[in-house]
């Protein structure tokens, strides 16, 4: 993926030094680095991530809160934050974003599909959210993301093991055969009270939504209220049996 070979800073935690560019090489990287940070603090596992990739790693948010781009920006500051504006966001998602570029020293990197909201109802009918909530998630952010991807060896995700079923296998850094490239999840074993801790003894910015009922975010057209100590991703998608858009599963 990169334009030319890259090695691995001296430093990085006594790994090898291998090309950048070999996917095997990668993946070997990748399942080193798990198990040698799979106990290691958040700061530590960002750090490892950025030193060994340097550019070429972004963060993605959904923008629910900015636990990982506020860890990120204080470890590397400008480093790039993937945003997927699907054209079904709250205001309130946009609004996040957007307070996030101003309170951190980040560079935003916006992602729209392909095709408007209006193209996508013109071509394949209006809300089909609804009728194919499977295809919609496709093309309006798992293609959009697997383009934005392709500027990168790997990338940062806040991803939890204790958010569903499909992520309790989670490791700190996996090896993503399908995009080719590295995934780091430093946050992947802090509980939903650490992350609420975290927010408030940092002063992380958070959606507000989050205290209004909607502890997970996603698009408004698929996001409802959850009630108190009700899993708090069952009002994505509620009804549908569906509990992931695609990127992460």
């Amino acid at each position: 993926m990169s334009p030319a070979p890259t090695v691995l800073p001296d430093h990085a935690r006594g790994l090898a030094q291998i090309s950048l560019e070999d996917p095997e090489l990668m993946r070997t990287l990748a399942e080193q680095a798990a198990e040698e940070l799979a106990d290691a603090p958040a700061e530590e596992i960002i750090r490892w991530a950025t030193d060994t990739f340097g550019d070429r790693i972004c963060i993605t948010s959904s923008m629910t809160d900015t636990v990982i781009v506020h860890l990120a920006a204080a470890v590397k500051p400008g480093i790039d934050v993937v945003f997927l504006d699907t054209g079904y966001h709250f205001a309130e998602t946009i609004g996040t974003r957007d307070a996030a570029e101003v309170v951190y020293p980040i560079k935003l990197i916006n992602v729209t599909p392909s095709r408007t909201v209006a193209e996508q109802d013109a071509e394949l009918g209006p809300r089909l959210y609804g009728r194919n909530p499977d295809l919609c998630c496709y093309l309006r952010k798992v293609e959009p993301l697997e383009r934005a991807l392709t500027n990168y060896d790997a990338w940062i995700t806040g991803v939890r093991r204790d958010e569903t079923n499909q992520r309790r296998q989670t490791r700190v850094v996996e090896w993503d055969d399908r995009r080719e490239m590295v995934k780091v999840n430093p946050i992947v074993t802090w509980s939903q009270k650490q992350v609420d801790d975290f927010i408030t003894e940092q002063g992380v910015l958070v959606n507000p939504l989050v205290y209004d009922g909607y502890p997970s975010i996603g698009c408004a057209t698929c996001t409802i209220k959850v009630e108190a100590g009700a899993d708090p991703r069952s009002g994505r998608w509620a009804g549908t049996g569906k509990t992931e858009c695609g990127i992460h599963a």
